[in-house]
């Protein structure tokens, strides 16, 4: 996989800072992201973070700031997620398609990307080019970020990490004052306690967190404020 390294392979590497650009996508408002390093060694390379439905309007900002998607990596493979990836491929031609490989199989199969129960129709899109793992470093465009595995929300949910500039994609597993829904076939309520507990409870009090759905905001805010964290007994 030329886009993920092992995390020693970094070391001595110049890191660039990043920048992500939200857009809440579609009739779940899902956050979709262009992430780009204008300081880079390929100022106008970006990576699209989850793709969903209607995903004209991070298309159009795309085109109007002259980038040029090199790659796209998704959060998880849920439909409000993955959406609009065939017309992303078809608007700025093929892609690698990075995921969880225990999601390998989601993007293509309605029943497992939940459009089989959503009331919109099935939908079947193209499946994941590359894998990635915990502890991966996903470079996007010359900044590094580490992914960790997070499931519950689904099997192969994960959260890219940028720690040098304190910002994190978390997907559907940490919400401002909430957590993603468990209820899912595929979902594990008790992976999603270690995930949110465990893994994005370790993270810095001042690394952004920017969810797939509503406001960003901070691990130390969630800490703090978070009822299924301050009170996990609740879930």
């Amino acid at each position: 996989n030329p886009a993920a390294s092992n995390p020693s392979s970094t070391v001595g590497v110049i890191e660039h800072r990043p920048v992500v650009t939200t857009f809440p996508l579609g009739s779940w408002q899902t956050n979709c992201h262009v992430v780009h390093v204008p300081s880079g060694s390929t100022p106008k390379d970006c990576w699209i973070v989850d793709c969903g439905e209607s995903p004209q309007p991070l298309f159009a900002f795309i085109e109007r700031e002259g980038l040029r998607p090199v790659g796209i990596a998704l959060t998880h493979c849920h439909v409000d997620h993955i959406k609009g990836i065939d017309q992303a491929l078809s608007r700025f031609g093929a892609l690698p398609i990075l995921a969880h490989e225990l999601e390998r199989d989601f993007n293509a199969e309605p029943t497992l990307n939940l459009s089989a129960f959503a009331g919109s129709g099935d939908v079947s899109v193209t499946a994941p080019t590359a894998f990635v793992a915990d502890g991966d470093v996903v470079d996007l465009c010359g900044s590094r970020w580490t992914v960790r595995h997070v499931p519950g929300h689904s099997p192969g949910s994960v959260a890219y990490v940028h720690l040098p500039s304190k910002q994190a994609l978390v997907g559907d597993t940490l919400f401002k004052d909430s957590i993603g829904r468990y209820d899912f076939p595929t979902s594990d309520g008790r992976a999603l306690k270690r995930s949110v507990l465990e893994v994005l409870m370790s993270l810095p009090d001042d690394l952004e967190i920017r969810p797939g759905h509503g406001p960003a905001s901070t691990i130390g805010r969630e800490r703090r404020a978070n009822p299924y964290v301050v009170r996990p007994q609740m879930w």
